[in-house]
């Protein structure tokens, strides 16, 4: 018995300790604490379970004085920024201040109290991870948590009880009689409890899961960072150096994730996701002149803010955007933004189409919307003259003593291309600049003017470079240009439908005006270099990182950034699945009918005696064969109820087992009483019935006794047995 205590108490403590340690990693794989803490803290996991139990570990009174002497160091930490900065330091020093109480508790002497204290703890480290991560990792540590917490719990409640029926000291022949099965009722316990605690997860999931996507959504997508993305990022202000967006283009992090539709995917050219328009250049960086207020468009009935209105011409392409926290007020757009739908209370829209909102920060947002891709004919382009209004100066308007050899190489390029129309120009200064230079990420071009540099000396540079030499050289042209600083294509994902964008995939390009047509259009002069291009190689490790890219798509689409609008087009889509499946019943009973009335025309002769022969023909046949099914079936189904495996079940479930044998036991107390025997208060069962002189009693008693206490089964043959041994009873016959 000694020893099937202690393996219970070793059960009891390594689930605990399993449950502080999903804390532990939840944290790290969120980017709560680094490698460093994880190593620390899961030492002093270790270390405490080789203790516990021991004469090393403290009392409840050195552990209270340890958390006041220590806990100033985290605030001091947290005031003074010693070990970080901004968020990740608040985030940061709160993980570890909950790591080390946790750590404290498992060092010193535990009552009921400390274990609770404990699991409350874990409850609260997974709850910090979950705001921080969004890593389909949690999902699958959240769920294994759930499953220690629950087995904890329950072998938690089956020691307390056993201590506290022994502590309190009721009925000493109730006491022998627990003493005498407990070995057996821990031994049990230690195998049933991990498969009855996996029960109650399964059905906690399966209970949860349909609230979860039938709750209403009123907030936005989630909260907090994570450890693959969200840092904040340049190059999306109001002004901009030049070299900002080659410093993002050294990072791998995720910034967002586009799915578009797969129809609408084939109408789509070049792919360039807008963020921010810049429109005047000082020799050093672009920025954008405010000589308009910017529009705030009118949300419409059904949740649309109206961007711009649709023409004749326009191709319509809606896209769903996954943001990561980008700690800039911009939305990305697909070509010219028509309608936007979000979970925002309003959004600004600047004359140059950038899209803006408040509030973003460390918020993970989603967001859909409806772009307008069309593209003027190539000849319309190459036919604009139409001269520009005053609106348009800013977009010509050139830096103070910019080098005069950059106009002087834009007119040579235009004279050897024979450009005339600003169409040509366009596309001979972007030829020129793809074809006659270099790429790379240094920023090598430098001085008073580093475009004049670039263009000059160093002939090679990244993206920004490119971009800002080809505005102004169609500047000099009087061309009306604009730098637009967003993001290329990315990777698409096959698996999960999206295209997955990078912060190395910032981009700058260039867009110009064309009056006639009231057009921007896009031009890339970066060299191929520079370009994103589609790997057509894929090796094993790329499709396996493919597949976890895709189960993280799902895990934000579905958990995430699961709100409101993710519900409407989640329930869209289950009336759509509805109303198809409908239409194929509807289809498929229409077709039934049709045969089943030409069959009939067969067989009333309509189509000659043969035709009616073969019709009854195939009748019987089908006959037959659908009532061979039916006798098969119930064959089958018969062999399946006569399976050992539902008795052995049955007895493993003990159904209605303890409830029958109470039923025998109260039914042998009813029949004693009938006769004057009565049991005193302080006799125990077994005693009571002993002194009796009789045997029925004697057994019936035995029997509740080891199905009570010893969590044995009663089959078929002891039920019959106590049945008999009652009746013999009742009819005072106790021979």
């Amino acid at each position: 018995m000694l020893e099937t205590s202690q393996k219970f108490d070793h059960y009891f403590y390594a689930i605990s300790y399993l449950v502080t340690v999903c804390g532990l990693f939840a944290l790290f794989f969120s980017g709560g604490i680094g490698v460093i803490a994880l190593a620390f803290f899961i030492f002093t996991t270790v270390s405490a379970w080789l203790l516990e139990d021991s004469r090393w570990q403290f009392s409840e009174r050195i552990g209270v004085v340890v958390i006041i002497l220590v806990i100033p160091i985290f605030v001091l930490n947290w005031r003074f920024q010693i070990l970080g900065s901004g968020a990740a330091l608040a985030t940061g020093s709160l993980a570890r201040l909950i790591l080390f109480l946790c750590a404290i508790k498992l060092f010193q002497k535990k009552t009921h109290r400390d274990w609770v204290f404990i699991y409350i703890i874990s409850f609260f480290e997974m709850l910090l991870a979950a705001g921080l991560s969004i890593s389909p990792v949690y999902l699958a540590i959240l769920i294994a948590y759930l499953f220690c917490m629950i087995c904890a719990i329950t072998a938690f409640e089956v020691q307390k009880s056993a201590k506290d029926i022994i502590e309190k000291k009721k009925l000493a022949a109730d006491i022998r009689a627990f003493s005498r099965n407990r070995k057996d009722i821990l031994g049990r316990s230690i195998k049933r409890l991990p498969v009855i605690s996996f029960a109650l997860l399964v059905l906690t999931v399966l209970f949860a899961i349909p609230l979860f996507f039938v709750i209403p959504r009123v907030g936005g997508a989630g909260l907090g960072g994570n450890s693959g993305g969200g840092s904040p990022m340049t190059g999306f202000s109001d002004s901009v150096r030049l070299g900002e967006i080659g410093k993002l283009k050294l990072s791998d992090e995720n910034v967002m994730r586009v799915q578009i539709d797969e129809p609408d995917r084939a109408r789509i050219g070049s792919i360039y996701w807008r963020g921010v328009t810049l429109d005047s250049f000082n020799n050093q960086s672009w920025s954008r002149s405010r000589r308009r207020r910017p529009v705030l468009p009118i949300r419409s009935d059904i949740g649309e803010f109206l961007v711009n209105p649709v023409t004749a011409t326009s191709r319509i392409i809606e896209q769903t955007y996954y943001l990561e926290p980008t700690f800039t007020s911009v939305l990305f757009t697909l070509a010219r933004p028509i309608t936007i739908r979000g979970n925002f209370t309003s959004i600004r829209k600047d004359s140059d189409d950038s899209i803006k909102v408040n509030g973003l920060g460390f918020e993970r947002t989603s967001y859909s919307i409806k772009s307008d891709v069309s593209l003027p004919d190539r000849e319309a382009l190459r036919a604009d003259r139409k001269a520009y209004t005053m609106n348009f100066r800013k977009y010509l308007s050139l830096p103070r003593g910019l080098d005069p050899k950059i106009k002087q190489l834009a007119d040579r390029i235009a004279s050897d291309a024979n450009a005339r129309s600003r169409y040509d120009k366009a596309r001979a200064i972007e030829r020129f600049l793809q074809t006659r230079f270099g790429y790379t990420l240094e920023l090598r071009a430098g001085g008073a003017q580093p475009l004049s540099d670039f263009l000059f000396n160093v002939r090679e540079g990244h993206c920004e470079y490119f971009a800002t030499a080809m505005a102004i050289m169609l500047r000099t042209q009087g061309v009306a240009t604009r730098v637009v600083n967003g993001f290329q294509r990315g990777d698409y994902n096959e698996t999960a439908g999206v295209y997955v964008v990078k912060q190395r995939d910032a981009h700058s390009w260039v867009e110009v005006y064309f009056a006639e047509q009231d057009a921007w259009i896009t031009f890339d002069p970066t060299p191929a270099a520079g370009q994103y291009a589609e790997n057509q190689s894929i090796t094993v490790a790329g499709q396996f990182n493919e597949y976890l890219e895709a189960l993280e798509t799902f895990w934000i689409q579905y958990v995430v950034a699961y709100d409101s609008q993710e519900q409407r087009s989640l329930l869209n889509t289950f009336k759509v699945a509805i109303t198809e499946y409908k239409n194929s019943a509807a289809a498929f009973l229409f077709a039934a009918q049709t045969q089943l009335v030409k069959w009939w025309e067969e067989v009333r002769g309509d189509k000659g005696l043969q035709a009616s022969v073969i019709a009854i023909s195939y009748a019987v046949g089908y006959l037959i064969l659908g009532i061979l099914g039916i006798l098969i079936l119930i064959w089958f189904l018969k062999r399946i109820v006569r399976l050992a495996i539902w008795s052995r079940l049955a007895n493993w479930l003990r159904i209605k087992n303890e409830a029958t044998v109470v039923e025998f036991y109260e039914r042998m107390q009813r029949v004693l009483k009938d006769n004057g025997y009565e049991r005193k208060p302080h006799q125990t069962p077994l005693e009571f019935v002993s002194a009796l002189k009789m045997p029925e009693a004697v057994r019936i008693t035995e029997k509740y006794n080891r199905v009570r206490f010893g969590e044995k089964a009663l089959t078929r043959e002891e039920s019959k047995e106590i049945e008999s041994w009652l009746n013999r009873l009742s009819q005072n016959d106790p021979g």
